[in-house]
């Protein structure tokens, strides 16, 4: 037998390697260049990922609980107080160990995403009281993330959703006072430096982590919170990053602005040349309504620095297409929020909600308790509900996220590149009333259920006008493509162009239909529907591909 040479011998090795970690582990440090996240190939990086929410910080919207469960320590106590101390110690233990897995990871780099934003609660890391030590679990899971991570090339963003003392003075990061105490009591501020110190100690050399993102949603301005402290924000932020530069020169810092990351105007010239500017995007109007991010594509003009969404979600896909189309259309990146919960449809996965969990909910809102026995078997139902066999995927969601199909397209949601690119209207001067009211393509409102978390919109075009519409594919195979329409004031025609194929479609009612167009070829990358009106005038309400 002829020998086997050492350069195919380690290739050998090598690709047995890859096939028993997964992806390849190529993942190198980025940082910032003008406008732009980069590899250190120089080669840009676009971060489209999701958040871990209520993982490492338990959010009490995410459990339907009320005030008496709205933050992690009163969660923890109320369990505690349901199921008792012992049981309640082994029940968190387990609920960290199972909520993200490496199962969880390894699915999201399937979808597509290629970055995680674990929100960290600082109990879980540092102690509280007069003199705090580190807590090991909290650095244990961690690294356990970032180990799989590693292993399907995901980028890690830290968050510190949580920050000794609150930064918020609310419930979404753990405060016990409700007050911003991390700006009132310079002991929190050291404790904050120590553990952010203790962090780029730990993952200074390690390439998956993408970025420290220092605060979370610091100085909300309702509560009088932001007048108060917000002179203090960016001289923690230089404290923070000077503290971490001693240690740790090479990765991105991330810095979201006071009230709920959104108002940046501390913001002036960067302090670090490896720092990029972080907003949060929500859209809660009813009706739906796209926000405006104007402000912060002028201010990153100003700062020449790259910005980021650190969350958006917590609507529909309507909502969620057009906002992640929105930011790709401007060169931002961004992190879905979160990657599950609890009984709900609108995430990409969601957790069963266990048997007499409205009893556990009710007690949260100054309820009756329930029976021992009854929450004993609610939380060890929740335990096995949360494992992500276990789990509902909806692929529509994850699908409007990442903008493919198979799937709806709303027609209000043509590109964002603008007139003579994404749109032709004859009246330019003209402006929405609903949804996307800076521009001229006329879109009204069908039905505002308020039962309902959104709305229904449709489109309506006159002859010679038209919309585009592009979109990838999850997989490349032919699809049925279905459009509701509906002709007013008499018959029109519209043409569809897809892919370089025409279809026409003649309307002559005046309510909805739902026409089949048959099926059509699709590209995994790059398909453009354009729809042009040769003649009469069309209400649109939407386009499938199935």
């Amino acid at each position: 037998m002829k020998k086997i040479s050492l350069a195919i011998l380690c290739f050998i090795l090598m690709q047995q390697l890859h096939s028993q970690t997964g992806t390849n582990t190529s993942l190198s440090f980025l940082h910032t260049s003008g406008q732009d996240m980069v590899n250190e190939s120089g080669t840009k990086v676009f971060l489209k990922g999701v958040g871990l929410g209520n993982w490492m910080l338990p959010e009490g919207y995410m459990w339907k609980f009320g005030a008496g469960g709205d933050r992690p320590r009163k969660i923890e106590k109320l369990v505690a107080d349901l199921i008792g101390e012992e049981k309640a110690g082994r029940f968190w233990t387990s609920f960290r160990k199972h909520y993200i897995t490496e199962a969880d990871i390894k699915r999201i780099a399937g979808l597509g995403f290629n970055s995680v934003r674990p929100a960290l609660n600082s109990r879980l890391f540092l102690t509280e009281g007069e003199n705090p030590v580190f807590v090991e679990e909290g650095f244990q899971l961690m690294d356990s993330l970032i180990s799989w991570c590693r292993k399907y090339n995901l980028y890690v963003i830290i968050d510190m959703h949580g920050a000794p003392g609150g930064q918020t003075g609310q419930n979404i990061d753990d405060s016990p006072k409700d007050l911003p105490e991390l700006f009132i009591e310079k002991k929190y501020q050291d404790q904050l430096e120590e553990l952010w110190v203790k962090l780029a100690t730990k993952y200074k050399d390690e390439p998956v982590v993408a970025a420290y993102d220092l605060l979370n949603e610091p100085l909300p301005v309702g509560t009088g919170a932001a007048a108060k402290y917000k002179h203090l924000l960016v001289p923690l932020y230089k404290r923070l990053t000077t503290a971490i530069r001693k240690i740790d020169a090479r990765h991105m810092i991330t810095l979201e602005g006071f009230d709920w990351s959104n108002d940046w105007s501390l913001f002036d010239k960067p302090f670090d040349d490896n720092v990029f500017y972080q907003f949060h995007y929500y859209c809660w109007a009813r009706p739906d309504l796209m926000g405006d991010i104007d402000r912060f594509i002028k201010k990153r003009a100003e700062l020449n620095t790259p910005i980021w969404v650190g969350e958006t979600g917590e609507k529909g896909n309507t909502i969620y297409w057009s906002t992640t189309q929105l930011f790709e259309a401007n060169n931002i990146g961004f992190s879905f929020w979160p990657w599950k919960k609890m009984d709900t449809e609108n995430t990409p996965y969601s957790i069963k909600k266990p048997v007499n969990w409205d009893l556990i909910a009710e007690y949260s809102k100054g309820g009756a308790k329930p029976e021992p026995a009854i929450c004993i078997s609610a939380f060890d139902e929740l335990l096995e509900n949360i494992k992500l066999a276990n789990c509902v995927y909806y692929a529509d969601v994850c699908n409007a996220i990442l903008t493919r199909i198979p799937g709806k397209i709303e027609a209000e949601n043509y590109g964002h590149s603008g007139y003579m690119q994404s749109y032709f209207v004859t009246d330019t001067t003209a402006r929405s009333a609903y949804y996307r009211k800076t521009e001229p393509v006329k879109i009204g409102l069908d039905s505002k259920d308020e039962k309902q978390f959104w709305s229904e919109q449709s489109v309506e075009l006159k002859q010679s006008e038209w919309l585009n519409y592009t979109f990838g594919s999850e997989d490349g195979n032919k699809r049925k493509l279905t459009i509701r329409a509906a002709a007013v004031n008499g018959p029109a025609v519209l043409e569809l162009r897809m892919n370089k194929r025409k279809l026409k479609v003649k309307l002559s009612e005046t309510g909805f239909t739902e026409i089949d167009l048959g099926t059509v070829p699709v590209k995994q990358l790059g398909n453009r529907i354009r729809v042009f009106v040769k003649s009469g005038m069309v209400k649109m309400d939407w386009l499938k591909l199935q």
